[in-house]
């Protein structure tokens, strides 16, 4: 019975969780372009049924399992895409010749239907999201991946509940927008201004679904911490049916359950060095892989590069982390993905291990092959893959440490349950040697010297290969790059000769910058003209 309850309460949260929310004017917009409270009712009510049905399928067979994710992107994002173009231009499907060619009975379901309002062309825009709203709730998978397996019953009860308070809400919230609408007098005509922004919305949310870049927009929610309905949804799932905890909870997820909510890690491909692995016969560093540890450890990935300050900041962490947790299984791996070409040589990132202090394993990726291979677009990266070999956590950038580590002690319960060992409970505390960041305070960003990313630079030329002798203007302006002298600018980075200058005007704590020469160099590093003194970096001498 609690269950039943906070199933309902599930369904009404799901409206307002991160994946959802930027759908929601799609669903209420779609209800007032009808102009009557009957396409309200008929969306909501055909979204409730398309979860329930989805649902059972999913039960029933395991042949939607190997369904990439990308599919369910297109068909979802495609067919908003569709019913937006027959929005903002009505009469554009009749003036095309082959439609009446083709199939004028499905043209009409697909295009005039909805600007007619008819039952299907309702039907099908709600049951298109179901799957996307269905995957918003921790209790929408222990209803199925625990509830129903153990009584098909109370589980299509506790689905029905979860569905009902899902569409019931919307339904709610669409009829005040209806009524909204009704008080405006906003006009409905088929080619009325309201009925085109409308479809330009749908237009925009159907691009955003099938390319995926709406989970980027969810993450962004959540980073800031907007809406995180999955935390209050995890306290309710606390009480019921004898589990203790969320991480209980959790823990009573089948494979198969895992398969529905988490991606499955892919391998390290084709490292191009080893820092940290174990040693062949010849003494040299072996390889190492993430499939060798599935149903025996977690493993924490972590994608970065020496010279980033982002990736710096987060290095006391993960070695917290390593020293914290490494007895009790969990496995860290560093994939090395270069930034600059200087990165790709081993001796170099192996300094800089050996600088940083970790003893964790490496890979070089100096291809971005494993990069690539998880979709990554940011330094750094983590992913935690849990012992089945699904990743459970993903953060990009610096922060929620807390999370973190949180989400490695889970992991890491999970693993001591299945393997029936011990796992001591231990303390979230920051590590002694963290570099905590206001980001509120900083309004420098990163700087390049190269022409491939030089968009600051104030004076010269920005294109590559070019050497130019440059003055330094008499105003600088603050964030923005100044050179002085002569310099070849090149793709990555820009050579300069003897008594050239660098002058930049920044706002932040500290400044680090990255050079080398062939031969030593000495150069003179002064703040407003005058030497750093106590402030300087360890680099820099009096």
């Amino acid at each position: 019975m609690v269950l039943l309850i906070i199933s309902f309460v599930a369904g009404v949260l799901t409206v307002l969780a991160p994946c959802v929310l930027p759908l929601l004017p799609v669903i209420v917009g779609g209800s007032l372009a009808g102009g009557s409270r009957r396409r309200a009712y008929i969306i909501c009510a055909s979204l409730g049924v398309s979860i329930i049905l989805f649902t059972l399928l999913l039960k029933a067979t395991t042949v939607l399992l190997g369904v990439p994710q990308w599919v369910w992107q297109w068909v979802s994002g495609g067919i908003l895409l569709a019913f937006g173009i027959t929005m903002v231009f009505p009469r554009l499907w009749d003036s095309l010749p082959f439609v009446g060619v083709l199939n004028r009975r499905s043209n009409a379901l697909l295009s005039l239907g909805y600007q007619k309002n008819s039952l299907a062309g309702d039907a099908l825009i709600g049951a298109a999201l179901g799957p996307v709203f269905a995957s918003c709730s921790p209790t929408y998978f222990v209803i199925l991946a625990t509830v129903l397996p153990a009584s098909f019953l109370m589980g299509l009860v506790d689905l029905l509940a979860y569905a009902l308070g899902l569409s019931g809400f919307l339904l709610i919230i669409a009829l005040a927008g209806q009524k909204l609408v009704d008080r405006l007098n906003i006009t409905i005509e088929p080619g009325g201004w309201f009925r085109r922004s409308i479809g330009a919305l749908f237009i925009l949310v159907g691009v955003l679904v099938a390319t995926g870049a709406m989970a980027r927009v969810e993450v962004w929610l959540l980073d800031r911490g907007f809406f995180d309905i999955t935390r209050i949804e995890q306290r309710l799932l606390g009480a019921p049916e004898g589990m203790n905890s969320p991480q209980e909870a959790a823990e009573m997820l089948s494979e198969e359950a895992k398969a529905l909510m988490y991606p499955k890690a892919p391998e390290l491909v084709s490292p191009d060095g080893y820092i940290n692995t174990p040693r062949l016969p010849s003494g040299q560093a072996g390889p190492i892989t993430i499939g060798e540890f599935r149903g025996k450890s977690p493993v924490l990935i972590d994608i970065w590069t020496y010279s980033c300050i982002n990736c710096q900041r987060t290095l006391p962490y993960l070695r917290t982390w390593y020293d914290k947790y490494e007895k009790d299984g969990l496995v860290i791996i560093g994939v090395h993905t270069p930034e600059f070409a200087f990165e790709k040589v081993l001796s170099n990132v192996q300094n800089a291990v050996r600088e940083f202090g970790l003893e964790y394993p490496i890979v070089l990726d100096n291809e971005y092959q494993t990069w690539n291979a998880f979709g990554n677009r940011f330094w750094p990266r983590k992913y935690l893959i849990d012992i089945d070999g699904y990743i459970v956590y993903d953060h990009a950038g610096e922060g929620d440490y807390e999370g973190a580590e949180r989400a490695i002690q889970k992991v890491l319960a999970e693993r001591a349950k299945r393997l029936d060992t011990e796992m001591p409970l231990q303390a979230i505390a920051s590590p002694s040697d963290a570099m905590p960041v206001d980001f509120s305070q900083v309004r420098s960003p990163e700087v390049y010297f190269g022409s491939d990313r030089n968009e600051l630079l104030g004076n010269g030329s920005r294109f590559a290969e070019v050497l130019q002798t440059l003055e330094l203007p008499g105003k600088l302006f603050a964030n923005t790059l100044y050179l002085g002298g002569t310099w070849d600018i090149q793709p990555e980075y820009a050579r300069a000769e003897r008594g050239s200058q660098i002058r930049f005007i920044y706002s932040a704590k500290n400044v680090y910058m990255v050079a080398s020469a062939g031969e030593p160099v000495r150069l003179r590093v002064t703040r407003g003209g005058k030497p750093l003194g106590e402030e300087r970096g360890a680099d820099v001498g009096e």
